[in-house]
Order: C-alpha cells, then sequence, then structure tokens
C-alpha cells in the first residue's frame, strides 16, 4: 500500500518522535522525584542508556514505547504500510534491549522496565500504581521487574478478536 503523505511530510512526522524525554518517562521521572528518588537519566556510558538511572541502588528503569518495542498490548499494531519494514525494525529494537538488558546485569545493575501501556491508554494502572511499584522495586532487592498494564478483560478480548 503507498503511503499516503509525501515523503517530505513523512519525514518531518517522524523527526517529532521523541527517542527520549517522552511523556510517559517525564510522568514517571517527576512522581518518583516527589518521591525522594533521586536519579540521572540518559547515562550515556551504560548499556541501552537507561532512561533512569539510580547510582546508589545500583538500579536502571527502562521506560518503553510499546509501539517501539514490540509490546504484547492494544497500544501495539504493525501498520499496514511497508509491513516487513516495519517488523524488522521492531525485531532489531526487541534485539538490542535483549543485549542492553543483558549487560547491564552482567555488570551487576538491576534493571526494571515500565511499560507504556501501565501509564496510558485501556490498560493504563490506576493513578500512581506504576510509580509505586517502581518504589516498591527499589526499596527492595529483587533484581529485575516489569510493569505491564492490566490485562483486558475476557469480553475485551473477544471483542477485539471478532
Amino acid at each position: 500500500m503507498p503511503d499516503t503523505v509525501t515523503p517530505a511530510v513523512r519525514s518531518r512526522m517522524m523527526a517529532g518522535i521523541r527517542g527520549k524525554n517522552t511523556r510517559p518517562e517525564l510522568q514517571l521521572r517527576s512522581a518518583l522525584h516527589r518521591a525522594g528518588f533521586r536519579f540521572r537519566v540518559h547515562a550515556k556510558e551504560l548499556p541501552g542508556r537507561p532512561d533512569i538511572v539510580f547510582p546508589k541502588r545500583q538500579a536502571v528503569l527502562f521506560v518503553h514505547g510499546c509501539f517501539w518495542h514490540g509490546h504484547n498490548c492494544h497500544l501495539y499494531r504493525l501498520p499496514s504500510t511497508r509491513p516487513e519494514f516495519w517488523r524488522a525494525k521492531v525485531e532489531r529494537n526487541r534485539a538490542v534491549d535483549d543485549r542492553s538488558l543483558a549487560a547491564l546485569r552482567v555488570q551487576g545493575w538491576r534493571v526494571a522496565v515500565v511499560w507504556e501501556c501501565a501509564l496510558k491508554g485501556r490498560t493504563r494502572l490506576p493513578p500512581g500504581a506504576a510509580v509505586q511499584r517502581c518504589v516498591k522495586w527499589l526499596q527492595s532487592g529483587r533484581r529485575s521487574m516489569q510493569v505491564r498494564g492490566r490485562q483486558a478483560s475476557a469480553r475485551t478480548r473477544t471483542r477485539r478478536a471478532l
């Protein structure tokens, strides 16, 4: 299927998509700062450039966009335009994520991933729930954690499958 906009317009649209300081990331950083946590952002010297780094706690936190990282939720749908390109792009992103997380663990870092669907969309968690899970994880000694959105109800899953 051909693109519906000119290459120049598509280029401008794609250039406007942020790789860091996204709305979910800023929302989480702000709440964690209010909770008393101090951190660094986008540490270039660490594998994968984690979104939030807690050096004193030897912990890093990634805020992943569900589309860009191919999360199995309602926010990810493979585009019908150039599906081969998008499938390969998402798979590359996943491979980079896997390598980065493994490298961080080898270096002794605790690793957490907060998915975008936990913070927005129809499966978002109640206000503050994602932050509370991050706070508990940071205070614990657990090595890893993932925060996802709520599971869709059986009725919603059935409706979506139709």
